[in-house]
């Protein structure tokens, strides 16, 4: 009886151990973006894993290729926002 205790112990402190280990480990993102929106001209950069189309006016062609910079400039006080369509590259 004994034995069988010890195992089951053993069997439930190698499953605790294996689920702690994995729990610790953080996960990476995808992709990254930096935005810099300074008064006039709004800059969209991907800084890794992915690229950027513009996408106000509908979804671009299928052999459109996308960038790693997008830049938007409005002349006005107070400008809407654009939409910038992202793919994650692999």
């Amino acid at each position: 009886m004994d034995r069988k205790a010890f195992m089951t112990a053993a069997a439930l402190g190698l499953f605790l151990f294996g689920w702690i280990a994995g729990r610790s480990q953080t996960s990476q993102p995808d992709f990254e973006l930096t935005v810099d929106a300074p008064s006039g001209e709004t800059t969209v950069e991907c800084v890794k894993g992915c690229e950027l189309l513009w996408v106000e006016r509908g979804f671009p062609r299928a052999n459109a290729r996308g960038d790693k910079k997008f830049v938007y400039s409005c002349g006005a006080v107070r400008c809407g926002s654009g939409r910038v369509g992202g793919w994650i590259v692999r």
